[in-house]
């Protein structure tokens, strides 16, 4: 099933939908800008990596496969052939998608599954270079429409700082992506801060990116490992990243909560009256967490305008940037024209499609 446009993108079988959101209406006809558009939250996969790292790889250990019933199993399996090897691989048909949309350029991210933090280090190492070696190389085609995130192997810290050194030196990446816990330990750890530290020296931006929730065993049913798993979990390592000093410590980090933050930017008070009413949610914090919260950009995909208003409204058109997901089932196929829909100012508008991408970047001033 090819994806290249919108209206084919609706193309589904019984079981899965590709298309227009159900969370807003559908408009009449498609809405687009004039400003500059940039996605900052699709993926493409790589299959010499996936080929290579197949044997190395324990599914039963990733939170998205382990809390899922039989029905969200056999619907996943049936995406999987359903996104590739055109959706999430073929280059010319990205384009066609990103000129149905109305989009200018994407930056491209690996999908979860392929980061391999639940592998032995020794493949996880090669693995991930043959990954990020693929992504560089998709992306280089066509520099004038597409960028890449590469992943690194989050588990050893010391290998982590070498492939992140390497993605933003030799192969020319904006940074990495990361799953929001590894294999069970929060990103915030002690030991991942010889990451932090080097991803703030060489300006990396890295996008934190759920696959299930580690503690999902009440999710098994209506998909809801990723419905409520995914946004949580991207909660819980904000939370964590907050309340264990990171970006205390690293002010300069540039890190993107995809899914809009998932909860916490919605309910965001709760963590600064903790911090002030009890020591035990202190963690010797100076300032109230959301002023580190305030630090973090955060992705379009909400599906609603009033969520993107919101969003735009508490932590300003600076701090948003357009997202889609794209190819998963989970994305925004409109994404341009949630932006539209959304009451912003022309100003706000221009900001979230691209504005702030660009100038985080460095593409423009």
């Amino acid at each position: 099933m090819t994806h290249s446009t919108i209206d084919t993108a609706e193309m589904g079988d019984a079981v899965n939908r590709y298309g227009p959101t159900a969370a807003r209406p559908r408009p009449d006809g498609q809405k687009r800008l004039n400003s500059k558009t940039v996605d900052m939250h699709a993926h493409v996969a790589i299959p010499e990596a996936a080929q290579y790292m197949a044997p190395h790889v324990d599914a039963s250990r990733i939170a998205m496969v382990k809390h899922s019933n039989e029905e969200t199993t056999a619907i996943n399996a049936q995406q999987d052939k359903d996104r590739g090897p055109v959706a999430i691989r073929d280059l010319d048909d990205r384009l066609a998608v990103l000129d149905a949309q109305g989009i200018d350029m994407q930056l491209v991210a690996p999908p979860p599954p392929q980061c391999y933090y639940q592998s032995p280090i020794e493949h996880a190492v090669v693995g991930t270079r043959m990954l990020n070696d693929g992504m560089a190389e998709w992306a280089a085609r066509r520099p004038d429409r597409f960028m890449a995130l590469g992943s690194v192997p989050f588990q050893d810290p010391d290998e982590s700082v070498t492939e992140l050194t390497r993605c933003m030196g030799e192969l020319g990446m904006k940074g990495v992506m990361l799953l929001t816990n590894c294999d069970g330990e929060e990103l915030g750890a002690d030991r991942f801060r010889p990451f932090w530290a080097k991803a703030e020296e060489l300006g990396a931006l890295v996008m934190i990116h759920p696959n299930g929730f580690t503690e999902g065993d009440r999710l098994h049913e209506y998909y809801f490992s990723n419905v409520i798993g995914n946004p949580f979990e991207t909660t819980l390592a904000l939370h964590y990243l907050i309340f264990n000093g990171i970006l205390e410590t690293y002010p300069d980090l540039k890190i993107l909560a995809v899914h809009g933050g998932g909860y916490l930017p919605a309910y965001s008070g709760r963590i600064d009256h903790a911090w002030g009413a009890r020591k035990d949610s202190n963690a010797g914090l100076p300032k109230p967490p959301t002023d580190y919260l305030k630090k973090v950009y955060f992705d379009s995909v909400v599906f609603t305008p009033h969520q993107l208003k919101y969003l735009v409204e508490v932590f300003g058109a600076d701090k948003i940037m357009m997202g889609s997901d794209y190819p998963f089932d989970m994305a925004d196929y409109d994404p341009v024209e949630h932006i539209v829909s959304t009451d912003l100012t022309d100003e706000e508008r221009a900001k979230v499609a691209g504005g702030t991408a660009l100038r985080l970047l460095g593409l423009a001033d």
